[in-house]
């Protein structure tokens, strides 16, 4: 299967970005991705939330927004994989073209707008895959978002939490995509008090109270990050990821594309994303695990989040360009420099810059 996904990579990277993801999802439906059956090496384990992960590797959301493929993409090796962003209500997302490659970066710039088909399509598939008994071994997180029109969105996340508690290993609430008008200020002081009291009371209402999590933009300010880090402590949510897409634009983009809006991600991002993860590492000083999103395309850029002090560690644009392979490849490579720094755990290794 490896060697089938080797052969049809030149022809998804001559399809529009768009078409190829969709045809890579259908290639996944049919069953016709590659499958891992070797267990990982033991230095690769975490326990986080009371939940064991085989290896701290894990798909982003972005990848499977509707809950199609989580177990074909659990059986390339992520220790754990996240669908989504859903919302309560199905959307179109914005107008197409809507994804740009950036090849020679490495990189891609997008502007999807929370496209899905909203919060019953993807219980229907949750509870079909329960029910079935078809899920593959690895932690399930699902990434929760507000629709465009919402005139309510905390009553949005809110209904995404009660949604998806019974289905999920983790719940993942979404402030932080440039592509939705208004959603990043709700990383703001009040907002986010006023959304963080509605997720958590919505969690407390049902018998299944997974971890909460909050997904950051790496484009805060300090004095953001300082307010994100109080609110989020003082809430009683379980952890922070860190982070999404930028709206920056860095040096040496080519010109054509630079000035498409959307959020870019992959390699360009992988320096600040890090930087904003370590400074909010020293903020929550070990009180709220992190998790570490954006550039990641090897071991050592694994390695890098993990030692500036997150538990866990996502990655999805790498996987366009490098193919199912990678997932392998930055287990080995972790593992090898986790072993050759004299640590026995991942854990042992989280926030290691920091000390």
């Amino acid at each position: 299967m490896s060697r089938l996904f080797a052969l049809a990579a030149p022809v998804l990277k001559a399809l529009p970005p768009e078409t190829a993801h969709r045809a890579t999802i259908t290639a996944l439906k049919l069953g016709l991705g590659p499958v891992v059956s070797a267990p990982d090496d033991p230095v690769l384990a975490v326990t986080l939330w009371g939940r064991a992960f085989a290896n701290p590797i894990g798909l982003a959301a972005g990848f499977d927004k509707d809950a199609e493929v989580m177990d074909p993409m659990l059986r390339l090796g992520f220790g754990f994989v996240e669908i989504g962003s859903v919302t309560p209500r199905a959307q179109p997302g914005n107008p197409r073209p809507r994804a740009f490659r950036l090849p020679d970066q490495q990189a891609l710039i997008n502007r999807y707008g929370f496209n899905n088909r909203g919060h019953a399509a993807a219980v229907a598939r949750l509870e079909a895959r329960q029910v079935n008994g078809a899920a593959a071994p690895g932690l399930l997180g699902i990434n929760v978002g507000r629709n465009k029109d919402s005139r309510d969105p905390e009553a949005d996340y809110a209904a995404g939490i009660r949604a998806f508690a019974r289905l999920a290993d983790y719940l993942v609430v979404n402030i932080s995509s440039p592509n939705t008008p208004g959603l990043r200020a709700m990383q703001s002081r009040e907002p986010l008090q006023r959304l963080l009291a509605a997720v958590t009371a919505a969690r407390a209402d049902g018998t299944a109270r997974p971890p909460i999590l909050v997904k950051i933009a790496p484009d805060l300010t300090p004095e953001d990050l300082e307010d994100v880090a109080e609110v989020a402590l003082a809430a009683g949510i379980d952890g922070l990821l860190v982070s999404n897409t930028t709206i920056a634009r860095p040096a040496g983009l080519p010109p054509d594309l630079a000035g498409e809006p959307g959020g870019l991600s992959g390699k360009p991002l992988m320096q600040p994303s890090t930087a904003v993860l370590r400074r909010m590492a020293k903020l929550v000083a070990g009180r709220l695990p992190l998790v570490g999103v954006g550039g990641v395309a090897s071991g050592a850029d694994a390695y890098a989040k993990i030692r500036a002090g997150a538990s866990l560690v996502q990655l999805y644009t790498a996987l366009a360009y490098r193919g199912p392979g990678l997932v392998g490849e930055i287990k080995r490579d972790l593992a090898g420099r986790l072993r050759a720094d004299g640590f026995r755990s991942v854990a042992e290794a989280v926030g290691a810059d920091l000390r």
